[in-house]
């Protein structure tokens, strides 16, 4: 075994190829020989020993800089499910995605993907390592976003949530205007009267009329929302305005499917106190849009939304009834998800819905004593 001026030997172990540099301790080369082929038969259990000692000092391994470019490109394979998906969104070649995942795997001797011909799939390992891989693609994503839209004009895709009618008859003309602005955003709209998953979803934010539930969101009210029970002129003509919850079992309504108190009306009023009335339904939909065409052709009484019925209550195709007693109003929210850098996009838009709903004379928006939705 030659010796080195270093005082060192140099140990050649033929049956598995493994070359070890090591000080003058027998039990020392022989336990790192051992760890070393153990961890050729099993990968995932490789030698433990990062430094070795030298004299008084230490001799550390050579460090380099984390592979981030693997990392992203790994939180991509992991999002879309497949090799080919992550290389065309990604605009590589499918065999610089694999290279890139397999030299992660190499660099730290553990398996993240398991991989099959039709799919790939997480490993234990993979799995703990997604949320900060994921982190890495966002933050980098994220910061070159905002590069390009400081010094050119805005540009890229917004995801967001809404509900159905406020969506749909207030949100739209908002939106349209921001993109004809801004014509290099995009933007992918989901209307729905049912709480989306923000976070699974990956939308950047949602707007909510509804009563929030306990969650990690970051939120924000708005403005509260007044509820009116309405109906036509001629429906009141045919049928009498009702003047105490009580009048309403004599009345055929129109109902909101995904409203509270769907077995009957609640009522509050400043003498008399809460009241709650059940009426026959003539007609009920998950849409409350829809509900006002029937109310429109005289079919009977409902409550609604302000904000969907303020155009026909000013033109007197509407007509509110029951003014004393009280609904209790509903509340428009923006909802963010947590610990995400907004683009710069994103926060624009939702500073100009702000302040196009300013001009709105339903919406009666609070003072600004939270803070907008900012990274």
């Amino acid at each position: 075994m030659p010796q080195s001026t270093e005082g060192r030997q140099v140990c050649r172990c033929s049956e598995s190829n493994i070359r070890v540099s090591v000080f003058t301790s027998h039990a020392f080369i022989d336990y790192y020989i051992k760890k070393s082929y153990a961890s050729r038969c099993h990968p995932d259990k490789g030698p433990d020993i990062t430094e070795a000692r030298q004299g008084n000092g230490h001799r550390k391994m050579k460090k380099t800089l984390p592979d981030f470019e693997a990392w992203a490109i790994f939180a991509k394979v992991a999002e879309t499910g497949s090799f080919a998906r992550a290389a065309m969104q990604l605009n590589l070649s499918q065999a610089t995605i694999s290279k890139a995942v397999s030299r992660l795997e190499t660099r730290m001797n553990v398996m993240l993907l398991q991989r099959t011909p039709r799919s790939v799939s997480l490993t234990e390992t993979g799995l703990a390592a997604l949320e900060r891989a994921a982190s890495i693609l966002e933050y980098g994503e994220t910061i070159e976003a905002e590069i390009t839209e400081q010094s050119n004009s805005l540009r890229g895709l917004i995801r967001i949530s809404l509900p159905m009618s406020f969506g749909v008859s207030r949100l739209s003309p908002i939106l349209s205007n921001f993109l004809t602005m801004h014509p290099d955003v995009e933007m992918d709209v989901d209307f729905s009267d049912k709480q989306v998953d923000l976070i699974e979803g990956k939308f950047d934010f949602a707007l909510r009329i509804a009563a929030l539930v306990d969650s990690t969101l970051l939120a924000r009210r708005l403005c509260p929302i007044r509820v009116l029970l309405v109906g036509s002129p001629t429906y009141f003509r045919r049928h009498g305005k009702p003047q105490h919850p009580r009048d309403l079992a004599n009345h055929r309504t129109l109902r909101y499917a995904y409203a509270h108190g769907r077995k009957g009306w609640n009522f509050s009023h400043e003498e008399y106190g809460n009241f709650t009335q059940v009426a026959p339904v003539q007609m009920r939909s998950n849409n409350a849009e829809a509900l006002n065409f029937a109310l429109l052709a005289g079919l009977g009484i409902a409550l609604q939304p302000e904000f969907l019925v303020w155009d026909d209550l000013q033109s007197g195709q509407l007509e509110t009834a029951m003014e004393t007693w009280k609904i209790e109003p509903l509340a428009l929210h923006i909802v963010a998800p947590p610990g995400r850098r907004r683009p710069l996009r994103v926060q624009i838009l939702i500073d100009y819905i702000l302040q196009t709903l300013t001009q709105e004379p339903w919406a009666r928006l609070e003072p600004q004593t939270q803070p907008l939705i900012k990274s």
